[in-house]
């Protein structure tokens, strides 16, 4: 057990996959692929709240819109989730750190829409080449941003003129202020808070 995730990223989620059994490994399809649930874990402040964005999946750079928002990663990962609260406050060490009650969540009608006209907006930028222009202010509850162990993580993005280039590998993100509205609604947390 690593003694604190500066640098083992994700290393919680990934333990909790192995022990309940998850199948997806690093595919993009959901972690418990036969019954179609995404495991996702939200660090947790002493307050309850998230402290973190919550990655969703990688994007693609070169062909967005290939699959449409209905085939995407992003739908897929979102689809149905189970969420799973866990204690990440710096001065708790790893070993000590609970893991809180499961939900298992659907976005609703109206998340659903702001979660495509996100992808949309984001996808559009992608697609007319502007992923360098791309920003994590861009979208209201999903964002993209770099992703990787380090600004080494390089892949390929198509520019302005369709022409292939290295840039760095980029991630969906579920913004702290979606996840915060999402436990306030499903535990007993203060909105105040």
């Amino acid at each position: 057990m690593p003694a604190d995730q500066r640098r083992a990223k994700g290393w919680v989620g990934q333990l909790i996959e192995a022990c309940l059994g998850a199948t997806a490994g690093s595919r993009s399809v959901p972690d418990f692929e036969q019954i179609g649930v995404e495991l996702k874990t939200i660090p947790i402040g002493a307050n309850g709240l998230p402290t973190e964005t919550t990655y969703i999946c990688t994007t693609d750079l070169i062909d967005a819109r290939k699959m449409g928002w209905h085939g995407s990663r992003v739908r897929k990962k979102l689809n149905r989730v189970l969420w799973l609260p866990v204690q990440a406050t710096r001065d708790m060490p790893m070993a000590e750190r609970r893991v809180g009650s499961a939900l298992i969540w659907s976005p609703s009608p109206t998340e659903y829409s702001a979660l495509q006209a996100d992808w949309d907006e984001l996808t559009q930028m992608i697609s007319m080449g502007q992923v360098e222009l791309i920003t994590a202010a861009i979208g209201k509850l999903l964002q993209i941003r770099p992703k990787g162990a380090n600004a080494q993580s390089r892949t390929w993005g198509v520019d302005e003129n369709g022409h292939r280039f290295k840039t760095l590998a980029r991630g969906y993100y579920l913004r702290t202020q979606f996840t915060t509205k999402l436990l306030q609604q499903h535990f007993a947390i203060p909105k105040g808070s």
